[in-house]
């Protein structure tokens, strides 16, 4: 659908998922193919190593350089909620981070496990710590990193008013959905397909790197799964029905963001995209 706007409207297709921001995984991420990035111009995908570690404010501030750049019509299309989120209602300022106090945090956590550091900051943090997955090394030091720098939350840093990129007025916004059964039938469908396009090549290629599992890139979908099929401790079809859970599990929980965070947009039955 983003691919027939861009190109009816003389547009570009811009990208709002976190994991296609990086090169190298273009089949587990079902990146846009070669073709169709080359048929209309496509940016943000595959921009970033997977060495980095792009954040939701990292990704707002490329695309405002984009719209100052760039005076053709934006579509910009993804799955990343948290992307729309800043786009529609601002991002909170940036708390300035002691860089010794953030290598300090990293140590504890990496010497002393999670718990620890999860204490300290259910203390300073609660409602930070509620937020944060059990295994989400990136955040929690973050969060924690955050409290002993400023002497502020991270939730209390978040609070503070923000400015939009865009005008939620002057921009059309639209959720595409299929009935749940049909889609997590498509999920199970991507998966193969995925497999059969060389999805465990791509792994393989990123494990080769040794880079930090906690780098957003790593927690793609797939990548876990497949690692651990490469190392021997699943078997490919394990890896693989563990892959079809996860994306239909992801799935449900897009719906779930998009029907509770934006109820005034466009809703589009699959039927109306012809």
């Amino acid at each position: 659908m983003a691919f027939q706007l861009a190109r009816s409207s003389a547009g570009v297709v811009v990208n709002a998922d976190s994991q296609q921001l990086y090169e190298g995984l273009r089949v587990l991420t079902a990146r846009p193919s070669p073709e169709d990035e080359a048929a209309v111009p496509h940016r943000l995908y595959g921009v970033a190593d997977a060495a980095e570690a792009w954040s939701v404010g990292r990704w707002l501030r490329a695309v405002e350089r984009l719209m100052a750049e760039d005076d053709r019509p934006l579509v910009i299309t993804g799955g990343t909620g948290l992307y729309f989120h800043a786009l529609l209602k601002g991002l909170a300022p940036t708390p300035p981070v002691d860089p010794a106090v953030r290598a300090e945090v990293q140590a504890a956590y990496d010497s002393q496990g999670e718990e620890p550091i999860r204490r300290e900051l259910e203390a300073v943090d609660p409602e930070a710590a509620a937020r944060i997955e059990a295994g989400d090394r990136q955040r929690l030091v973050r969060a924690l990193a955050v409290a002993r720098s400023t002497g502020r939350s991270l939730t209390d840093w978040r609070a503070e008013p923000t400015r939009p990129l865009l005008d939620r007025g002057k921009v059309l916004s639209f959720v595409v959905e299929r009935p749940r059964e049909e889609l997590y039938g498509r999920c199970d469908a991507r998966v193969d397909a995925m497999l059969a396009g060389g999805a465990l090549d791509e792994v393989a290629a990123l494990l080769g790197r040794g880079l930090d599992p906690a780098l957003p890139v790593m927690k793609a979908v797939g990548v876990r799964e497949l690692a651990e099929h490469l190392s021997g401790v699943l078997s490919l079809d394990e890896a693989i029905e563990r892959m079809k859970l996860q994306t239909r599990q992801y799935a449900k929980r897009q719906l779930t963001w998009f029907r509770n965070q934006t109820p005034d947009w466009t809703r589009l039955a699959v039927d109306r995209m012809a």
